[in-house]
């Protein structure tokens, strides 16, 4: 299994579940590192499906399977990970649930105190932001990039960068310190998603 760096991407609300497979596929070829189930508006049967392919799919590339707040999905599958917000159950009731083996990530918004938070409560990681207006998300842009650098000198687990995330404006981020890049329609929306992936992949191969 591939370490906790480099483009780490995240599913978008799509109901057309072969063209999801498709660009996913598109996206770990492209390389892609990580692969973040997240449907916040699906059913629990559509979930479930979507979740059982794109894990099978992430398996045949050796590459993480992260489910987005759903800690029986991911206990059912025997996925990778979970990812929990900030208003999400808590890093300590989901480790606790999950076990001692399983990523758990959380998202710290703006917060170095929410991260280090986090470190105690057992995270296996922190995302930081949103830094960048998204396409897909609503929430405030208030994150300062200055956190990457202070949040690598204090907290001991690797990062993610949030939010409207571009090559262009991933790239400062990644050279201070920022350990993934996650992006949504940057890559599931691009014209080509392999050489979208690509690029995110190349940022990290310096």
């Amino acid at each position: 299994m591939k370490s906790l760096k480099g483009l780490y991407i995240v599913t978008p609300d799509w109901y057309d579940t072969a063209k999801l497979l498709e660009v996913s596929e598109q996206a770990l070829q492209g390389g892609a590192a990580i692969l973040q189930y997240r449907h916040k508006t699906a059913g629990t049967a559509l979930r479930a499906v979507q979740a059982t392919l794109l894990f099978a799919l992430c398996r045949r590339y050796q590459r993480p399977f992260i489910i987005n707040d759903d800690v029986d999905l991911c206990l059912a599958l025997d996925a990778d990970g979970i990812h929990v917000g900030g208003t999400d159950a808590s890093v300590a009731d989901i480790r606790a649930q999950v076990g001692p083996n399983k990523i758990v990530g959380t998202s710290c918004y703006g917060s170095v105190e929410l991260a280090h938070a986090a470190v105690s409560s057992g995270a296996s990681y922190v995302a930081f932001g949103g830094f960048y207006p998204s396409r897909v998300k609503q929430y405030e842009v208030s994150t300062q990039a200055a956190i990457v650098t202070e949040a690598k000198s204090v907290i001991a687990l690797p990062n993610v960068v949030i939010g409207g995330m571009t090559v262009q404006n991933a790239t400062p981020l990644v050279a201070a310190g920022a350990d993934m890049v996650a992006a949504i329609s940057s890559v599931y929306l691009a014209n080509d998603p392999v050489a979208a992936a690509r690029q995110f992949a190349d940022l990290f191969a310096i």
